[in-house]
């Protein structure tokens, strides 16, 4: 297995926008490689491990406050919640696949989260998504044929499949060897372990 950590997020999910937000920051005063990059659907892990969004039972208000709070603590601006949320993120991470494969990743997924949660914007609308690529410089023409490619929805479930065997059972998660580091407050946790599996 690569020595470089893995970074696991789905578009829906406020902590894995407050974890893109800090990661590549921790990893780099850690001393570690900043990790790879790589979109999964949680849907396919709530499947997988009969689970469900806290978004969508007893656990919601909480749940929201936290972010909120986290947001503030982390010197973002304040989360706008998107209507719908959770949404029905699948072209959303279709596009954040194709991203991947012209190596915008970074880029496309910063604008999206900040699309979703800084500007209020519900990532199951396709043209708040492109709004995405536009500003990752991602044409839209192109990203709409790529999200329909058989290849690219395979490479997307395979990615979400491959998590899953990892230990992966929700986002945000950073693998590092064979450990995985599940949740925004583990991020540093994760960079600490990476820098000390780089130096090994």
């Amino acid at each position: 297995m690569s020595e470089r950590a893995v970074f696991y997020y789905d578009l829906g999910s406020p902590y894995a926008y407050l974890a893109a937000e800090r990661i590549s920051g921790l990893f780099a005063a850690a001393g570690a490689e900043t990790p790879e990059w790589q979109p999964i659907l949680l849907g396919g892990l709530f499947k997988r491990f009969d689970r469900d969004s806290w978004g969508n039972g007893p656990e919601r208000e909480r749940g929201v406050r936290i972010c909120e709070s986290r947001a503030a603590s982390y010197g973002l601006p304040p989360i706008r919640w998107p209507d719908p949320w959770p949404p029905n993120s699948l072209f959303a991470m279709r596009a954040a696949t194709f991203a991947k494969e012209i190596g915008r990743t970074v880029s496309f997924t910063l604008a999206a989260f900040r699309q979703a949660f800084a500007a209020g914007r519900d990532l199951g609308e396709r043209d708040n998504v492109l709004l995405a690529a536009a500003a990752a410089e991602i044409h839209p023409r192109a990203l709409v044929a790529a999200a329909e490619r058989q290849s690219l929805k395979r490479s997307l479930r395979e990615a979400t499949d491959r998590a899953g065997d990892l230990g992966v059972r929700g986002v945000p998660s950073v693998v590092v060897d064979v450990n995985a580091y599940w949740g925004d407050d583990r991020l540093e946790e994760a960079a600490e372990a990476a820098a000390r599996l780089q130096r090994a």
